[in-house]
């Protein structure tokens, strides 16, 4: 026979009323409530309310009751399923966390939003009661359970543990997240891995440079540096540009970059015009470039320093053109007009200043002659028509203010001048006699520091190239006017030459490629 509302209210009130020590006695009636399920929709409500009532008095009608309230859970009217989930972490005592951590991770794969949202703040409140044992339940489903159930696992990791205090995320608690965390890394897609780190690299327990350094290692595991290069796969690329970008803010004086660096020099330099792009948008080789030069300031003791360098100087080489031919009348052709790529250029420039440094006699004596003429006369070249497209800028920005510079024309006019202010800074450091390895600049698409190092206001191209200490180093060429010497370079900014925010999230073809192919797992209810 169908329990029905009076049954309910009558054994409800049966409990009620019975004192603490004498409620186990009344097992009928609370068998009664467990039968509710299986009535109506008002009946289904009640007995979502009252069965996590009286949970704790019927130890040995534990798991009837877990299962008679998870058939609510997956009941066809989305108002009982809110209600039995609203109660489920009235269930979530003692040994039972583990598994209604578990059944409450296995239900964040709901596509209603409001349930979705009951889950969350179920999911936090239990995190609240036993934070070890409700990452227990959450990481036992990342691991093994569905594909849809991982993927909203580690999304509420990496949102909601950042939120709870202190007080829940205890030292061992975070202990214990580093831990697992490491486990899931072993096989993830390029989302997970991106939203793992930024879930591990909030941890308190990880913010000192020992910890850092244990993330540094962590992201190396992943970025397969002990293998060489495959620049045909767009995978493998894609593999080392989101685990470079993940290791770029663990970076400091202390946590060092080296091994990325000496990668990018030993074996992403060397292919970087064949490399393949993941991303059908992306200007693969200056986005390598701009990695290579946000880490070079990090980079500690390198084993080989002196042919990194050279590996640098080299493409440094092929970056900056010769000048052109003249013809007969000894002005030059505009289609023979070479581009100078300055985006290009401020990376290499950069990264070659920041080595330099280890190795300052690197120019003096490591260079064959011929190499360092054709540096030289290229160096110049570059930095003459540098000086006319930064009047060129100047001109053009001047008296903007406000409104006027966010146009997407004068946006990009902005960070062009910045490109060029800092190539102008190093290539007047290379100037010296020696070369000097002193100036600070801030990479174009960075934030500007306090301490960044401005160009002469308006340098002449013979300022550049003549006198005092510069004459030596730069061979004397044929007298050029300016302005037959550069036509200010057409396409060569866009939009994209600011800061590029290269996080894809996930790779081409999903689980299965890049990172990792995880078998199939198990579908269907598992609670």
């Amino acid at each position: 026979m169908a329990v029905t509302i009076e049954d309910l209210y009558r054994n409800y009130g049966l409990l009620a009323d019975a004192k603490p020590e004498t409620v186990s006695q009344h097992k009928d009636a609370y068998q009664v409530i467990l039968n509710g399920v299986k009535g109506g929709p008002k009946e289904k409500r009640l007995a979502a309310q009252f069965i996590p009532k009286f949970f704790c008095s019927f130890p040995e009608l534990a798991d009837a009751a877990i299962n008679a309230q998870l058939d609510l859970c997956e009941d066809e009217d989305v108002s009982i399923r809110r209600q039995a989930i609203k109660e489920l972490p009235r269930f979530a005592t003692g040994e039972n966390i583990l598994r209604v951590a578990d059944i409450l991770t296995q239900l964040l794969q709901t596509d209603d939003t409001a349930e979705f949202n009951q889950v969350n703040a179920a999911l936090v409140s239990i995190f609240k009661m036993d934070a070890k044992g409700t990452l227990g339940g959450l990481f036992s489903q990342i691991l093994q359970g569905e594909d849809i159930v991982r993927e909203r696992a580690i999304k509420f990791l990496s949102t909601k543990l950042k939120t709870l205090s202190e007080d829940v995320m205890t030292k061992e608690v975070e202990e214990y997240v580093f831990a697992e965390t490491k486990k899931v890394l072993e096989d993830v897609t390029g989302e997970e891995f991106v939203l793992l780190m930024r879930l591990v690299s909030g941890l308190r327990v990880l913010q000192t440079v020992n910890g850092r350094q244990q993330l540094v290692e962590l992201v190396v595991e992943q970025a397969f540096l002990e293998q060489a290069l495959n620049p045909a796969d767009p995978d493998t690329v894609d593999r080392l540009l989101q685990c470079t970008r993940q290791a770029l803010p663990l970076f400091s004086k202390n946590v060092h970059s080296t091994r990325f660096v000496t990668y990018f020099c030993e074996h992403v330099l060397p292919n970087l015009s064949s490399l393949t792009s993941p991303v059908a948008e992306l200007d693969i080789q200056l986005e390598v470039l701009k990695l290579l030069a946000e880490m070079s300031p990090f980079c500690g003791d390198m084993e080989k320093l002196e042919a990194n360098l050279n590996m640098l100087f080299t493409k440094l080489l092929e970056y900056m053109p010769l000048p052109p031919d003249e013809v007969e009348n000894g002005e030059n052709s505009a289609n023979e007009e070479p581009k100078l790529q300055f985006s290009y250029v401020e990376c290499l420039l950069f990264s070659f200043h920041q080595l330099g440094k280890k190795l300052p006699d690197f120019l003096l004596d490591k260079v064959d002659a011929e190499r360092l003429k054709d540096f030289k006369i290229k160096l110049q070249y570059f930095a003459r028509g540098l000086q006319v497209y930064i009047r060129q800028l100047r001109v053009a920005l001047q008296g903007k203010t406000g409104d006027a510079l966010k146009t997407e024309e004068n946006k990009i006019k902005v960070v062009a001048l910045k490109i060029t202010n800092n190539i102008n800074v190093l290539i007047k450091d290379l100037f010296h006699n020696p070369p000097s390895y002193k100036s600070t600049v801030t990479l174009s698409w960075k934030p500007v520091q306090k301490t960044e190092a401005v160009a002469p206001k308006r340098p002449s191209g013979e300022e550049m190239g003549s006198g005092g200490s510069t004459q030596k180093q730069i061979p004397s060429q044929p007298r050029r006017d300016a302005r037959q010497i550069y036509n200010p370079p057409s396409g060569k900014y866009s939009a994209s030459i600011g800061n590029f925010n290269y996080e894809r999230g996930g790779f081409r073809g999903g689980r299965g490629r890049g990172f990792g192919a995880r078998g199939n797992r198990s579908r269907g209810r598992i609670y």
